[in-house]
């Protein structure tokens, strides 16, 4: 089989191929290595590649295949993991200086449970320096470039692995999200990033065990694969210290969407929105009433959320990254020395008060989504901006006054706790991508990745690759 044509079947497909025999794991692993040498010196995504021990994994597959035995659900796919995520043996540097060096003894939980499932580990993908923002650079490994427009950002902080994917150079890859650095990239790169339920993806080891503003998700081409990494890393694991119950990602996912109750929102409760956004979107109600939803224009209230969600980050950073203001402040990017400087300032008045305004903010959602199976909104707020740009400066004319202020139709959401998508949709007149984000109740992320997987079947947008990798 032609490596052009192996390197975007979809993961289903490829472990389907390999445990038949009809491809070999490392046959498909030398595929996309190759897609990686040819790719990745133009876009930047992976930056670390440990090709020996991905070979002798392989391999492994392999031999047991041959022996009646398959791995797991995973089995020979591919993976690359987020730099931010620990890999034992693999250089982890969260996209920051202080750590270029750093080799963990250990990996985290998400990491381990995709190579217990049968996952081929490729290496590491880019991201801002400690995740902080949805624009992928930093002064070890540099920018990460759209393959869409290479003038242009892929977003953040999962931006290597949402190029990565686009390019062909992995089938699969993890992710995490607090302001949206699942789905925004997402959005930007035409992949599909998945932010779950708080818990449903256990977090250990972790710096702030009770901390719910941050997860682990799963990224991929289409919204199957996502469902077949999430059978993997979404179970209960008791080290933990938030679970949510098991749900089942094995259930077929098409159909069951017809009857559906939708709020369609534009704003996502007043936010401003680039014309490119709305009018690429503008086609999405149409569909969904074509797909039998009960469509309504409705702008959920978020009175609160931006203020709740500042303080708590803010608070995140000073906790996790106090002592390295401290000690090494000069190592520090601009953004995140502004995090954390923000979280040195608050009170406990000031935790007190964003708590309040959280639980304002779920029970009104609990409210809505009671009356809406799902709300369906943009993913983000502009369209891929220059890639030499760390952020917006203005919104629909709208003056941006930090780094993260044109991130808040994801970081919203984030505060809700609720699960939510990005599914691809369309293109904006200059041929960049755009997502649609499918928020549903607590819990219910089987149901968000049904509604995905019939908008995913109907527009047929994921299809598109970039020119850069054919």
């Amino acid at each position: 089989m032609p490596d052009e044509e192996l390197i975007f079947r979809t993961a289903r497909e490829l472990v389907l191929l390999m445990v038949t025999r009809q491809v070999s794991a490392r046959e498909v692993l030398e595929a996309h290595l190759d897609r990686i040498g040819r790719v990745n010196p133009a876009v930047n995504a992976v930056v670390t590649l440990v090709p020996d021990l991905a070979r002798k994994r392989a391999a492994q597959a392999d031999a047991s295949i041959a022996r009646g035995v398959r791995l797991g659900p995973l089995h020979g796919l591919p993976v690359l993991h987020k730099d931010l995520a620990a890999t034992r043996g693999i250089r982890t540097t969260r996209g920051s200086v202080i750590f270029e060096d750093d080799v963990p003894g250990s990996s985290t939980l998400v990491v381990r449970r995709l190579a217990d499932a049968g996952a081929v580990t490729l290496g590491k993908t880019n991201v801002p320096e400690f995740g902080t923002g949805s624009q992928t650079y930093n002064r070890v490994f540099g920018v990460t470039r759209n393959p869409y427009d290479t003038g242009v950002t892929c977003g953040g902080s999962s931006g290597g692995a949402a190029v990565a994917l686009a390019c062909g150079m992995a089938p699969i890859a993890d992710g995490s999200d607090m302001a949206g650095s699942l789905r925004n990239p997402a959005s930007f790169c035409n992949v599909v990033g998945l932010r779950p339920s708080v818990g449903r993806v256990p977090v250990w080891p972790s710096p702030q065990p009770y901390f719910t503003l941050a997860t682990y998700g799963a990224m991929a081409r289409t919204v199957g694969d996502v469902a077949l990494q999430m059978q993997v890393i979404a179970r209960p694991d008791f080290r933990a210290a938030l679970n949510a119950p098991v749900a089942d990602f094995d259930r077929p996912l098409e159909g069951g969407v017809a009857g559906t109750r939708v709020a369609w929102s534009t704003t996502l409760g007043g936010l401003p929105v680039d014309p490119r956004i709305t009018r690429t979107l503008a086609p999405a109600v149409r569909v969904l009433e074509e797909l039998g939803c009960h469509v309504e224009e409705r702008e959920p209230d978020f009175s609160g959320a931006d203020e709740s969600f500042s303080i708590l980050r803010a608070a995140y950073y000073r906790q996790t990254f106090g002592q390295l203001h401290e000690e090494r402040p000069g190592d520090l990017g601009d953004e995140t020395t502004w995090e954390i400087e923000r979280g040195l300032a608050l009170t406990v008045d000031d935790l007190g008060h964003a708590e309040v305004l959280r639980s304002q903010v779920y029970d009104r959602m609990y409210a809505f989504l009671t009356e809406y199976r799902f709300l369906i909104a943009p993913v983000t707020q502009v369209p891929p901006f220059d890639v030499d740009e760390h952020w917006p400066r203005w919104v629909a004319g709208v003056e941006q006054t930090s780094y993260r202020e044109w991130m808040r139709i994801c970081s919203r959401v984030t505060l809700a706790g609720l699960p939510a998508i990005s599914v691809p949709f369309g293109f904006t007149e200059e041929g960049h991508p755009t997502g649609l984000q499918i928020i549903g109740r607590q819990g219910d992320d089987p149901g968000v990745l049904r509604m995905a997987a019939a908008l995913e079947a109907a527009t047929g947008t994921w299809r598109r690759h970039p020119r850069i990798a054919r």
